[in-house]
């Protein structure tokens, strides 16, 4: 058979192909090691000059042409699998929709919302930062020691590797720098000293997002979410505080009656510093928030840690102590939201259990609203 009718021949039954499985056994036919073209190409060395020069090309066009058929072909056999596809995978969009919402918004999202809604109306925005941060922003800005115990890396998740300002890799335990070592975010406080650096004063934000911690039981988890407020003006002082997280958590848990406890503490970024007590009584073998904690039968719940911005804090934000004063204070989202809701394990709100999130997700339409209260009607399993 000659170059021309094996040429011919070849890409003739090429166009005839129906299928993949066929257009494969042709390529094997004709381009596989034993193929028809390739024993050809092999007599090319048998071949004296005169002659490879003749008929070389005409083998390697030969197998050019039949190579771009069989790509070609190809494409054609798979264009018209995808349309034959397309056209039997078809969605109806005039049915229907499902009698109930397969969706929900998980507790914590809609927390977040309450949180946002209620301190909005208290005149706060809300501000963001990244949670990849330098040991600058998340510790030493923050007045915590070298020696302090959250540096501890059984305590904080660091990175292996950091890049110096050279570009030279270095181990994190070494000495390159302290805005060069990073780590997750143990807190959402280094968005506090983001926002002091980037806005100055006064300023009035809170800082809702993920943080994390080497921690995990029922009530820790190594990821969880934190929100945390931050006021700076003139004149601040321990009485706005507690007013603000007065109003924040009656506003929160729906209830007149929340009673808190301001007791001495320590934070390295707040002096003085607080913790908040909220009083609480039992209903039904539960403890619900609200009440005289001194009270019979009644008792008191540590909640949050809070205080006053601690000077140096605000001089490595670059604001003047003696002009400025400012509170700060942080709630763990995922515990005020067990409180509200009812639930006894933290672990669970990242199980991703369709069963735990059918009962306690919320709808889309819960939208929280001072006015309508920011609890949820339709979720918590209705």
């Amino acid at each position: 058979m000659t170059i021309e009718s094996l040429g011919s021949e070849a890409l003739d039954r090429i166009a005839a192909a129906g299928d993949a499985a066929t257009l494969e056994a042709l390529r094997v036919e004709y381009l596989g090691k034993q193929g028809s073209i390739s024993s050809l190409l092999k007599t090319l060395g048998k071949m004296s000059p005169e002659e490879r020069q003749a008929e070389g090309p005409k083998i390697h066009a030969l197998r050019q042409d039949v190579t771009d058929a069989l790509a070609a072909r190809k494409d054609a056999i798979d264009s018209a699998a995808l349309e034959a596809r397309l056209a039997a995978e078809t969605l109806d969009l005039t049915l229907p929709a499902p009698a109930a919402p397969k969706g929900s918004v998980h507790p914590v999202s809609q927390v977040m919302d309450e949180l946002a809604e209620i301190f909005a109306d208290m005149g706060f925005a809300v501000a963001t930062g990244p949670e990849i941060e330098d040991d600058w922003h998340n510790f030493t800005a923050l007045n915590m020691a070298e020696t302090h115990p959250a540096r501890a890396m059984h305590d904080t998740f660091y990175f292996p590797d950091v890049i110096d300002g050279e570009g030279h890799t270095a181990s994190s335990s070494e000495a390159v720098g302290e805005k060069k070592r990073m780590l997750l975010r143990t807190h959402t406080s280094p968005v506090q000293i983001r926002s002091m650096i980037a806005q100055g004063a006064p300023i009035r934000i809170i800082a809702p997002g993920r943080v994390y911690r080497s921690d995990s039981d029922a009530t820790h988890t190594p990821m969880f979410h934190q929100v945390e407020g931050l006021v700076i003006d003139k004149g601040i002082h321990l009485g706005h505080l507690k007013w603000t997280l007065e109003t924040f958590l009656k506003a929160f848990f729906e209830r007149d009656d929340i009673v808190l406890r301001l007791r001495p503490s320590y934070f390295p970024f707040t002096e003085p510093s607080v913790e908040v007590d909220v009083g609480w009584q039992s209903v039904n073998g539960r403890r619900v928030l609200g009440g005289d904690g001194d009270a019979p039968g009644h008792g008191w719940m540590e909640l949050l840690g809070s205080g006053m911005v601690n000077a140096r804090v605000l001089e490595f934000a670059g604001l003047d102590p003696a002009e400025w004063q400012g509170f700060a204070f942080g709630i763990g989202v995922d515990r005020i939201a067990m409180l509200k809701y009812g639930m006894d394990d933290l672990r669970a709100f990242f199980d991703g259990d369709i069963r735990w999130l059918r009962h306690y997700g919320f709808s889309a339409f819960d939208q929280p609203t001072l006015s309508a209260g920011v609890g949820a009607k339709g979720g918590m399993g209705a």
